[in-house]
Order: C-alpha cells, then structure tokens, then sequence
C-alpha cells in the first residue's frame, strides 16, 4: 500500500516558508529546504513541480492561514455584543492579546519575502495575498462603518488598511530589533488610538 505523502508534503512547506521568511525566495534554495525538511529531492518533487510551483503552494498555505486568524478577530468581534464600537475595538484588542503568540517562532511575514521578489509578483504568485489583503480591508470596514455611520471624514477603508499595515511594519520593527514584542505594543497603539477616534 502506498504511504500518504501528506505529512512529507507539509515539512516541506513548512521548512521553505521558515527559510523564505529569513532569507527570501531566491535566496533559499531547494537544497537547502530538502536539507531543513530532512526529505530527498525525489520526495521534494513528487509533490512540487518546480521551485516555483512550491513558491505558489507556500502562497496559497500562509493565506489560508492568514484569513483563518482574520475569522478569529472577527468571531471575538461578534462575540464583544451589539455595540457597533465594542466590535470594532474587540477585533484590535484580539490581536494585541494573541501577539506574542503569533510572533511565536517566526521572524517575519511571508508576504513581505514574497511581494519582494519580481519574478513571483510578474507570475501571479503573490495574486493570492492581494485577494487576503481586499478580505481583510472589507470585513474590518465593515465593522467601522457600523461604528462611524455619522463620520464623514473617515475614510474607513484607509483606516481599516492601516490595521493590516500595522501588522507589517511589527513585523518589519520586530526583525529589525530582534524584539518580537514590538507587535503587542504596536496592536496595542492601534487599539488606543481606534478607541480614542470611535468614542470621541
């Protein structure tokens, strides 16, 4: 019988998406993965066609992860009651509580090492993380316009894309300084000055 190449499949995405983040896609090459993943190159591409088919597949993975965390915030967004303000902070506030715990074991975002290489944005590679980007940009607007409905100089989806900025330049101010705390601290300048804006 032959055996599920799932699990080899997934060391594999999970050892190029450590390695891409710290180094870059170009940078990282199959070798080095196969090394990380401790797999064979046959087993490398029996389950990717190319180095690029992998760079697709580590795309579609960290979006797929990505909007599972955006439905988190936006269940203990629901869950914060009927005030329009409360939900809105509550999506922040859940973020800021779960920081440490996101920049657990990483030193960056794929995004970033991905948007940075030309190749991958030319082949619409990085399609996929625009799409999670408008899906994140929607669904946080939708919660501020319940929350501003009388605040016409608000532009809402500007303020509800500074939340995902936020995130990346954590990221960025994380690496940089090797403080992975960075990111509770920024979330939690978010969330005061979103406060400050919606119950002024």
């Amino acid at each position: 019988m032959p055996r599920d190449g799932t699990a080899t499949r997934a060391r594999i995405l999970d050892a190029a998406q450590r390695l891409v983040i710290d180094n870059g896609f170009n940078a990282t090459t199959v070798d080095a993965v196969l090394a990380a993943a401790g797999t064979s190159k046959g087993a490398f591409f029996h389950h990717f066609a190319s180095k690029q088919d992998l760079a697709a597949a580590l795309v579609d993975k960290y979006v797929a992860a990505d909007l599972e965390m955006l439905e988190l915030g936006l269940a203990a967004a629901r869950a914060a009651g009927d005030d329009p303000v409360e939900r809105a902070v509550a999506f922040v506030r859940w973020y800021e509580e779960q920081a440490d715990e996101i920049m657990a074991g990483t030193t960056g975002c794929l995004y970033t090492s991905v948007l940075a290489e030309m190749e991958l944005v030319e082949a619409g590679t990085s399609d996929p993380i625009t799409k999670a980007v408008v899906v994140w940009r929607e669904e946080f607007a939708a919660l501020l316009r319940d929350a501003l409905p009388a605040r016409s100089d608000v532009d809402v989806d500007a303020l509800s894309d500074h939340v995902w900025v936020t995130f990346e330049g954590a990221f960025l101010l994380a690496r940089t300084t090797s403080d992975p705390g960075h990111m509770r601290r920024q979330l939690r300048v978010m969330r005061v000055l979103l406060e400050s804006l919606l119950r002024g």
